[in-house]
């Protein structure tokens, strides 16, 4: 009876799960003839979570003024957020502090340095739909997030997807134990035994994370950036999985 790939991915972890003890016993000798493979193969999907980060760096001649201004700015951003129709569940702190600055150019003059004699801080990850990381940037970096702009690209639904992976790899597994089989003059039996090993699960992406880290020179209390919405597609997310299959032979 041929199974669907959502099946076989029920199959397969319901066997790890119940039969993980009885793999010890499997024995391959000529009273229990069987094939043993593993395979690897993956299941993909277009990211549906934007987790953006937004952030800011400010400098000033002290810890106070440094602290007070972005107290300012970081109000001001967020509240950009909201008006964009964030909710603050979706906003989540990542860094925030004020230090000592020790970056300075050559170049810089004791004036400037007096002017940049401590930095402060912060940003935020903001998770969203695909449709709304443009407008979140956009709007961020219009009020002085001059640190934003990364996307961590995610799929709500990843563990169906890692089952659909091992449901692929099962699949696969088959395919290439009939193939075995029909080499070795035999005719390929059941499936008695399934684990999805999955030694390297994880997110795979079709192309680097996209993301604008802008310069903090860009961006101040008192400027305003007026932008357009950039163009943001989502990217695509693979999960791979490993399974070992044993079936009969007769």
């Amino acid at each position: 009876m041929l199974c669907s790939s959502r099946q076989l991915a029920g199959l397969t972890i319901g066997i790890a799960l119940a039969g993980f003890a009885s793999a010890q016993t499997i024995q391959i000798n000529r009273d229990n003839k069987t094939i043993a493979i593993s395979t690897t193969d993956e299941a993909t999907a277009t990211a549906d979570l934007a987790a953006i980060t937004i952030g800011f760096e400010i400098f000033g001649p002290d810890s106070r003024t440094v602290y007070a201004d972005g107290g300012k700015l970081s109000h001001a951003i967020l509240e950009a957020l909201h008006t964009a129709g964030i909710d603050d569940k979706a906003i989540e702190s990542s860094v925030q502090g004020v230090e000592r600055n020790t970056d300075f150019a050559d170049k810089d003059t004791a004036e400037q340095r007096a002017k940049r004699q401590f930095v402060f801080r912060q940003s935020w990850e903001v998770n969203v739909t695909p449709q709304s990381a443009a407008e979140a940037i956009r709007v961020s970096v219009a009020v002085g997030a001059n640190k934003s702009g990364a996307i961590d690209w995610r799929f709500s639904g990843r563990k169906d997807l890692q089952a659909k992976a091992a449901g692929n790899a099962l699949v696969k597994a088959r395919e290439v134990a009939a193939r075995m089989a029909d080499g070795l003059h035999v005719k390929l039996g059941a499936l008695i035994y399934a684990s999805n090993e999955t030694p390297n699960t994880k997110l795979y992406f079709a192309r680097p994370s996209q993301g604008m880290v802008l310069n903090s020179e860009s961006a101040s209390l008192s400027t305003v950036i007026v932008s357009p919405t950039i163009e943001i597609r989502p990217q695509t997310v693979r999960e791979e999985a490993t399974v070992y299959a044993v079936f009969a032979i007769e």
